[in-house]
């Protein structure tokens, strides 16, 4: 796999690696990009549900309640 060297402000580091509780700061902004893009990936998931459910109703507008 190719890599890619980023420089990132040291604050920004030391803050992700106390929150991802690794040692390593290129292990800890990894898992933060790996996190972000399965997100990603979830929510893709999620909105591809909702969509195929409205085709299988119809796509009939609901009523208005009140």
């Amino acid at each position: 796999m190719a890599e890619v060297k980023v420089s990132l402000d040291a604050e920004l580091v030391v803050e992700v690696m106390v929150l991802a509780g690794v040692g390593n700061p290129q292990d800890a902004v990894e898992l933060v990009v790996r996190d972000y893009i399965a997100r990603g990936h979830r929510t893709e998931a999620r909105a591809a549900e909702r969509d195929d459910a409205r085709r299988e109703a119809g796509d009939r507008p609901q009523e208005p309640q009140g």
